[in-house]
């Protein structure tokens, strides 16, 4: 190990050693702010809430997991608890790495909320008040310098009905979707040589975008080395450098920035590696890259028959066959104006590659599965779709005309930079390849595939300046383009018609309606600005209709998608309303509760729920069948789960009919199983 890396594990080591003996005094600045908050102030005798140690980091600091990594320490609680009462261990969300001078770190650089069950006792009186407190210790760093410390935290409850303020409810429901639920599946792992391989089970079909495993037993890996993470069928395979044997291990598999999955794994076989997913498979799918790499070509060459390109690119070629110069200035022009639309697309991808960087904490690689950038693409499309039909105009053509006139290299440089750069509100239905090639490649990658766009879009005046033939063939600009961009208005039409669809899955009917309001607004702005452009005056007014109607939609939020209603069962999305409703019917109910990541979950639905012999037994019986889907953490199934005693899925339940108690099935169920249930 370095020395610097020695330095700062002796100064995380001391940080530790420091921190109980700082019991008499606290540090007069807290870099890290806590505070303890309660989900119901007034519980219930024998109701279990839960409370938040909820810490704050000042810009910079960074507080740290259950299990620090390489250096650090995690929060920690000493309670002072009324006689009777009950607090149970921290929950923690998903953390994210931090690597410094090599060592690797699990942290939160933002506000986070430990999570943990409080439990009052059965015969606490009505009004009793319960004062919960605890002198509360962590550890604060940058990148820098730790600073350990201290503080009380406290809060007093009153017992009474168990009522929870719904505003409090949504905080609590936030900080639940950021914990890793369980897998509710066995993983496997075995040391080879140095090597730790680890076998998760998790369906093909869920989405793995950035993983990473986040080890909670600790000295079992070497924290800072990298991982490889393939996918073999429904088995997700993590390999890193082994670090201690091992006769159990737990941790969290992160699945994306806001998705996390806790598991535990005992030895056992792990298949060879599949194929390569997350950082390894953007480092080294070459198939991937080229294949995007000749997509955004072809997009490029399409641009030039977009009539936002095309004057441009006839004005500066018939230029340079009205000139007479020679060849040899033929092929600068044609090249100059080819470094002009590439350097102008490595920009933009430049750009991008920026907004990646600094939006991936915040889920930038999942943006379009956010209704808000569903609504603000509505808006693009519409505003791209109106320009088209001729509503109002674009001056950039106008521009291109007077730089196209410009002679020599430079002109051509600039007229090539204009080209890309005006072409880029045509690029609708080209450059989703490009985009998504952008977010998902590496840097380097991502941006060849910008200049390849470049390229295809300068492919046409660089074969007009390098073949002669080419230019006196070249078909003029005349009154048939703009029948074309009237044409080209129509697809653009369906495209927006698609993403208010998209819009209303995202976020509902009321997400839909606001992203058609705005939509709406800004076509009449548009419509506007096109009536003043037809009497000579700017269009600068119209600007503050389109803020408002980007505004408008990015107030948008995504809605819980229930399990959709239907299959051999017609079963219905579970609610505590609709188990109510056909329990008061007298209806035998069979409710089961799964996610698209539970693999046993599938295997279940497979091969005994979705079956005809048990559709045609429930069907017999009247059974309504409820399905609770918690793939995307929904908070209401949170509860539901807890208050059966579970912390994930799978999970069933048969209500016979008039029973005033479920029967909790086994997580393994058979068609016979079931049809005997009934019968």
């Amino acid at each position: 190990m370095q020395a610097k890396q020695k330095l700062l594990v002796l100064l995380c080591a001391l940080a530790a050693l420091m921190l109980p003996a700082q019991a008499g005094a606290q540090p007069a600045t807290q870099h890290i702010r806590p505070r303890l908050v309660a989900e119901s102030m007034t519980p219930a005798p024998g109701q279990t809430v839960t409370l938040a140690l909820v810490m704050t980091p000042e810009a910079g600091w960074h507080g740290y997991w259950q299990n620090p990594g390489d250096a650090g320490v995690p929060a920690s609680i000493k309670w002072q608890l009324p006689a009777g009462i009950s607090v149970g261990a921290f929950q923690h969300p998903v953390p994210t790495t931090l690597l410094i001078a090599g060592l690797m770190n699990y942290v939160y650089e933002r506000e986070y909320a430990l999570l943990a069950p409080l439990t009052v006792p059965r015969d606490a009186a009505p009004g009793t008040r319960l004062r919960i407190s605890g002198d509360a210790e962590w550890l604060a760093c940058t990148d820098s310098i730790c600073v350990p410390e201290r503080g009380p935290v406290a809060l007093e409850l009153t017992v009474r009905s168990g009522s929870v303020e719904p505003a409090t409810r949504t905080r609590f429901d936030t900080w639940r979707a950021a914990l890793p639920r369980p897998l509710g599946s066995q993983a496997h792992f075995e040391i080879v040589g140095d090597r730790l391989r680890i076998a998760i089970p998790l369906p093909a079909s869920v989405p793995v975008v950035r993983p990473y495993f986040f080890p909670a037993t600790q000295g079992a890996l070497d924290y800072a080395a990298p991982q490889s993470v393939s996918r073999s069928g429904d088995t997700l395979i993590v390999e890193t450098a082994a670090k201690a044997k091992l006769g159990r291990l737990e941790g969290v598999l992160r699945l994306d920035e806001k998705t996390g999955l806790a598991l535990a794994a005992v030895p056992g076989a792990v298949p060879p590696p599949g194929e390569p997913i997350g950082d390894e498979a953007r480092s080294f799918d070459w198939t991937t890259a080229l294949t995007a790499l000749a997509g955004a070509i072809l997009g490029g060459l399409l641009l030039n028959v977009m009539p936002c390109v095309f004057p441009i690119l006839s004005l500066k070629a018939l230029g340079l066959a009205r000139a007479g110069i020679d060849e040899r200035e033929a092929r600068r022009e044609a090249l100059a104006y080819t470094a002009g639309v590439i350097l102008t697309c490595l920009a933009l991808g430049v750009a991008l590659l920026a907004l990646r960087a600094s939006g991936a904490a915040v889920g930038w690689a999942f943006q379009l599965q956010d209704p808000r950038v569903i609504g603000l693409l509505l808006l693009l499309v519409v505003g791209v779709a109106l320009n088209l039909a001729g509503v109002f105009e674009l001056r950039g053509t106008g521009a291109g005309g007077a730089m196209a006139a410009r002679g020599g290299v430079s002109g051509a440089f600039w007229t090539g930079a204009l080209a890309a750069f005006v072409a880029t509100p045509c690029t609708g239905p080209f450059m989703a390849a490009a985009l998504g090639a952008a977010l998902v490649l590496p840097a380097a990658a991502a941006l060849t595939v910008f200049a390849g766009l470049g390229l295809g879009l300068a492919l046409p005046f660089l074969a007009v300046g390098f073949v002669p033939e080419l230019r006196r063939r070249l078909p003029k600009p005349g009154s048939w383009m703009e029948t074309l961009r009237r044409l080209l208005s129509v697809p653009m039409f369906l495209t927006a018609l698609g993403l208010a669809w998209i819009l209303g899955r995202q976020a509902g009917v009321n997400g839909m309606s606001v992203g058609l309001g705005a939509a709406l607004l800004l076509a009449l702005a548009l419509w506007w600005a096109g009536v003043r452009q037809a009497g000579g005056k700017a269009i600068l007014p119209a600007l503050p209709a389109a803020a408002i109607a980007g505004a408008l939609v990015l107030t948008l939020a995504p809605v819980a998608t229930p399990a959709e209603a239907g299959g051999l069962l017609k079963a219905q999305p579970f609610s505590e309303a609709a188990l109510q409703k056909a329990r008061t019917d007298g209806r035998p109910v069979f409710a089961y509760f799964t996610a698209d990541w539970c693999l046993t979950c599938k295997a279940n639905e497979k091969t005994a729920i979705e079956r005809d012999e048990t559709a045609k037994a429930f069907a017999a019986r009247n059974v309504a069948v409820l399905v609770g889907d918690w793939t995307n953490g929904d908070p209401a199934i949170g509860r539901f789960l807890e208050q059966q005693g579970r912390s994930g899925v799978p999970l069933y339940l048969y209500y016979p009919a008039g029973a005033p108690e479920p029967r909790a099935l086994p997580q393994l169920l058979t068609t016979s199983m079931l049809v005997e249930l009934v019968s």
